[in-house]
């Protein structure tokens, strides 16, 4: 029985056109042979803020690379030089065989690459001898994209060619996304010298958004000027007017990229580089074609699909937002999210946390975001057609929490994070969800959202419990402040009186604190507080409680007592101290006054006056003791 190879795609966007194409090529190949892709997926750059950005980008640092046999790599979709720079470096060190798409940049992958030149090189020679264009602006990918620059060098070529000066030839530099070709418009109106008399874009998304931009301005295509993309995406296709662009088998290069790696682990001899032709297409955009009935009747039914399921994943998306908001655990959010799977449609879902992915609390403003996956990670949801369970640890490195011993699979790894810092990730095994839906990458922060929010809840938990116990607790001492002493009282007062009990109040007052600080400084002192708190602190059972009451007072109070548990506690303390004071070989000693008094409980009784009559108690201890200082004489 053969092994089943093991792929690793490495790309950005799935949900775009571009990505999707080829991720079909791949997809289907995967099923005709059997084996596994794990697809990692960043969304960069398709919001504001570089902390998202790092978040987004942290999903290329979860592959171990000794679970494949080979890698696809996606670097033209990846908008990030940094992120780029640091997966080749990992794929090099891999050793594995790497597959790359339009890229000649890196010459020791292999690289299946799309004849850009000769299509581009066609599209602008119609556009100049058949339309006479004489003033031309063209919107260009960024400079750091190598396709990119191949399309601009042969748009170049074309226009010098026909003598077409520098001075008639506007470049616009964009990133291929949308937003650049309504900004490259934006700038062509603004310089007051006219409308060019074409605009070719280097991509059907820049294309489009380009014709939106100059219609909001009241400027027809193809009838005011040409407008031309590259890539012949379906909104393309199906545009008013349709674009005159480009055709490019991605499907094919998709599924020639797995075969590829295939012959390579195979031992067969391939060739660093193959070459698909693309295919200039003539539509409406320049005016010299017409859109077809048969494409219209494939339009409507594709819109009427696409509308549907936009719908329903909405819908889903609206729901499951809505009931994670009211969750206030990790265990409800897993319900949630385990009840929406199902409408994926795949056969595997899980979500993987970072060991620290509930942030610690800290009292610090010096807290540093962690970044990255821990190397221990737990699973609180998985979800294995239908079967829900979980997983308290497994290690990252397996990348799988449960292991899957059968080929054909495309699983998808996306990102779940908080700004820059890693949550985990999330595995859709089998579904188009992932490159199909526009709300994919909204489903995977939605659910990064509710998981901070829950971090954030119990940080806030645990900073109420930090502030309450530094509201009732003596940061010196460790034991009740007065605040906590007066809160305990009263809670051991109403209990007295309910049972009918007495209640046992001993005042300590510590003998040389004001020497000890005097003569050995004031850390010595602190020492000798704190050592009176845990003396007294030891003396106590479980029916009392210990606090300081302010400076060297201290207090102790004892539920249901009698005057032989006054006794008891008063020979303790003396007893405790003196062992305290052999065996800590201090210069000076530590000592204590005691008053302690017997009281039942009525309505008439307050806490500070029985304190006050234990105080009165013990000043007359210490009034009877032979002196008051307490300091060992060296």
């Amino acid at each position: 029985m053969n092994r089943i190879l093991e792929y690793a795609l490495i790309v950005a966007g799935i949900n775009e056109e571009y990505q999707t194409s080829v991720i079909e090529g791949i997809v289907e190949f995967a099923h005709e042979h059997k084996v596994n892709i794990s697809c990692f997926s960043a969304f960069g750059g398709v919001v504001s803020g570089r902390g998202f950005d790092v978040g987004e980008y942290s999903i290329y640092d979860l592959i171990n690379y000794k679970l494949f046999d080979g890698i696809i790599l996606m670097l033209n979709t990846i908008a990030s030089r940094s992120a780029k720079q640091k997966i080749v470096d990992d794929v090099r060190k891999s050793g594995l065989p790497v597959i790359v798409f339009d890229c000649s940049q890196y010459p020791d992958f292999y690289n299946i690459t799309i004849d850009n030149v000769k299509a581009m090189e066609e599209l602008t020679h119609h556009v100049i001898e058949k339309h006479g264009a004489k003033r031309i602006a063209y919107v260009s990918g960024p400079e750091s994209n190598p396709e990119a620059m191949e399309r601009l060098d042969a748009f170049n070529r074309v226009r010098n060619s026909f003598g077409i000066a520098d001075s008639d030839c506007t470049i616009y530099y964009g990133d291929f996304r949308p937003s650049e070709g309504r900004n490259a418009i934006i700038k062509i109106l603004s310089d007051n010298s006219g409308l060019p008399d074409a605009v070719i874009c280097a991509n059907d998304a820049m294309a489009l958004s380009a014709i939106k931009e100059l219609r909001a301005h009241g400027y027809n295509v193809p009838e005011d000027l040409i407008v031309t993309g590259f890539d012949n995406i379906f909104n393309a296709r199906y545009h008013y007017p349709a674009l005159t662009t480009v055709s490019r088998p991605l499907r094919r290069a998709g599924k020639k990229a797995c075969q590829l790696l295939k012959d390579i682990l195979d031992g067969k001899t391939v060739e660093k580089t193959y070459t698909f032709d693309a295919k200039f297409l003539l539509s409406e955009s320049c005016g010299c074609s017409k859109i077809n009935q048969d494409d219209v009747k494939i339009y409507r039914q594709t819109a009427y699909q696409l509308i549907d399921n936009s719908y329903l994943d909405v819908r889903m998306l609206n729901s499951l937002i809505s009931e994670m908001s009211e969750t206030i655990s990790l265990e409800g959010c897993m319900k949630v999210i385990g009840d929406m799977v199902k409408e994926l449609n795949c056969d595997f879902f899980s979500i993987c946390l970072c060991d620290n992915w509930i942030s610690s609390f800290s009292l610090s403003d010096n807290i540093v975001p962690v970044q990255g996956y821990t190397d221990l990670m737990s699973v609180p949801l998985i979800w294995d057609n239908g079967a829900v369970t979980e997983k308290k640890c497994f290690s990252r490195s397996n990348l799988f929490p449960v292991i899957n011993s059968v080929g054909g699979n495309i699983s998808y790894f996306l990102p779940l994070h908080f700004r820059e810092r890693s949550l985990g990730y999330l595995i859709i095994r089998n579904s188009d969800f992932p490159t199909r839906s526009f709300v994919c990458h909204t489903l995977a922060m939605s659910i990064s959202n509710s998981l901070e929010n829950i971090s954030k809840l119990s940080n806030l938990n645990l900073a109420i419990n930090e502030l309450e116990r530094l509201y009732v607790m003596d940061y010196l001492c460790g034991i009740y402040n007065r605040n906590g002493f007066v809160r305990e009282a009263q809670r051991m007062m109403k209990e007295s009186k309910r049972h009918s009990q007495k209640l046992l109040i001993s005042f300590i007052d510590m003998d040389g604190l004001k020497l000890i600080n005097d003569q050995y400084g004031h850390n010595e002192g602190d020492f000798a507080l704190r050592t009176m708190a845990s003396i007294l602190n030891k003396c106590c059972n479980e029916k009392m409680i210990c606090a300081r009451f302010g400076g060297d007072e201290f207090i102790i109070l004892a539920a249901d007592a009698t005057e032989k548990d006054i006794k008891e506690l008063e020979a303790t303390i003396t007893e405790v101290t003196e062992n305290v004071n052999k065996t800590v070989k201090k210069p000076y000693r530590i000592e204590a006054s005691v008053g302690s008094i017997l009281s039942e409980i009525d309505d008439n009784s307050n806490i500070f006056g029985l304190v006050s009559k234990a105080d009165e108690v013990m000043y007359e201890q210490k009034k009877r003791k032979k002196t008051s200082r307490y300091i060992r004489k060296s």
